[in-house]
């Protein structure tokens, strides 16, 4: 009958104290005011805004080698895993935390032998030397009452915290995919002007041909001689260097995927914007709050630093604690579990700060340290607005800017063969020529930089959008 109230009494204590603990004195949570304009700067490229809905990288992504180097770089690389297993870090840490909010109990025994001085006896000097005392019982050791919401918050912090290092993993999950195809469609403008380095050079060996056979026969000079010499050696250096441009990206390449390149990928579509979705919804900027793992994880963040007011408030109050053992005592080991030998102790403890300037410096920290996570928050969703911005203007200008060039690098064509004509009809001299395969020669390579800078434009929107995402897209720790 005893156990049974015992119990009873037990259960009472710990179902009131979690009901107390749902008082909190953590200030009431707001959501700050996003300090940034409601809509991005109007142009072409987000006139449909209202579709907010972002594909899924492999959708977005239309190359098959690409998203093949994608998958790969998603099971490799190692900022990754470090990453994932933070994550892991954050959710012992939250499961720790967590335990405090419930009684730890556990069985315990233990056994004392003491032999006294005849001058030191309770019972005088005819009483036994030897003293035994055994105990045996279920325990709980020293369980916070958690009246003001302490423990409670320090766990809700600890959760935030968690919630906020999973959202860095999706922040390095979509960088990771950004940077793949960056390094991806470098690689691949790097391929494309050594390719036109080489028909490039082919035509300047053609170029100095012609002049040596007219050198030879006295009709060109030897600055025509020169010059088209100078012309082959210039576009010969700068296949070189192309070269060293598509072994350098082609390790950066490799270092992101975290592993060599494998054979077999599926052949890669030819170079331009039919290699990425051709149109983005922009959305609003409210709706960045929602896609940018960033700025989600800046808000756990901000929570985190709400729940650590309340913990640094109820330190200025009291804190119960309670231990407690349920069992048997005997002076003999053998008759300890004997019915007539039933224990019992109840310790509660209280502890009230009096004069302490650590809790209210606690408090002033705690206070600063949210201050902080707000303007990191709102740094963080200027920081986005911008990058939208930015993306949202260069999706504007670049087809536009690519079209004009496309134009320049015909009218540059149709002059380099009409000096041609001129100079091997003897009208023009060689500098003619010279000067028309410079300035193709130049746009040609403006045109693949270019083009190479849309992509990468259209890629760190995507980025700065939130990127879209699969349910097997996110890796588990191992």
């Amino acid at each position: 009958m005893m156990t049974r109230r015992l119990s009873a009494r037990a259960l009472a204590v710990s179902t009131l104290s979690l009901a107390l603990g749902a008082c909190s004195l953590a200030p009431t949570y707001h959501r700050p005011d996003a300090p940034v304009p409601d809509r991005f700067p109007v142009t072409a490229a987000n006139a449909n805004a209202d579709q907010a809905a972002l594909p899924a990288w492999r959708d977005f992504f239309q190359d098959a080698r690409l998203q093949a180097l994608i998958e790969l770089a998603l099971k490799n690389n190692r900022d990754l895993r470090i990453a994932v297993d933070r994550v892991e870090e954050a959710r012992a840490q939250y499961g720790i935390a967590q335990s405090d909010r419930l009684p730890t109990i556990g069985a315990q025994g233990t056994g004392q032998v003491t032999r006294s001085p005849e001058n030191m006896r309770n019972g005088g000097p005819d009483s036994p030397s030897v003293n035994r005392s055994y105990i045996a019982g279920v325990g709980m050791t020293a369980f916070e009452l958690d009246f003001f919401g302490r423990v409670r918050n320090l766990s809700e912090s600890a959760y935030q915290s968690y919630l906020s290092t999973d959202q860095a993993r999706r922040t390095v999950q979509l960088g990771l995919v950004a940077q793949t195809a960056e390094a991806y469609f470098r690689l691949r403008s790097a391929q494309e002007l050594h390719e036109l380095m080489d028909k490039t050079l082919e035509a300047r060996k053609g170029t100095l041909d012609l002049v040596q056979s007219r050198f030879d026969v006295g009709v060109a000079s030897d600055l025509d001689l020169a010059q088209a010499q100078s012309q082959y050696d210039t576009v010969r250096a700068d296949r070189i260097a192309t070269e060293r441009a598509m072994t350098q990206a082609g390790n950066a390449l490799q270092l992101i995927l975290g592993t060599p390149v494998p054979d077999g990928l599926p052949e890669p579509r030819p170079f331009g914007r039919e290699q990425l979705l051709q149109t983005l919804p922009a959305g609003l900027p409210s709706q960045l709050l929602e896609r940018r793992p960033d700025i989600v994880g800046a808000e756990h963040d901000l929570m985190a630093a709400n729940a650590q007011i309340g913990a640094a408030r109820a330190a200025f109050f009291p804190r119960i604690s309670l231990t407690g053992l349920l069992g048997f005592a005997s002076p003999e080991l053998s008759a300890l579990f004997g019915g007539s030998h039933r224990y019992w102790q109840f310790a509660p403890q209280i502890q009230m700060p009096l004069f302490s300037g650590g809790i209210r410096g606690n408090l002033d920290l705690a206070k600063a340290r949210s201050n902080i996570a707000v303007s990191a928050y709102e740094k963080a969703i200027q920081t986005a607005f911008r990058e939208v911005a930015d993306g949202l203007s260069g999706e504007a200008t670049y087809s536009t800017q690519l079209d004009a060039l496309r134009a320049t690098e015909d009218s540059a064509l149709r002059a380099l063969k009409l000096s041609q004509v001129r100079y091997e009809t003897g009208v023009d001299s060689f500098l003619q020529v010279q000067s028309a395969q410079v300035t193709l020669y130049g746009v040609q390579q403006q045109f693949i930089q270019l083009g190479t800078d849309a992509l990468l434009n259209r890629v760190e929107l995507y980025k700065a959008l939130g990127g879209g995402w699969e349910a097997d897209d996110l890796p588990e720790a191992s």
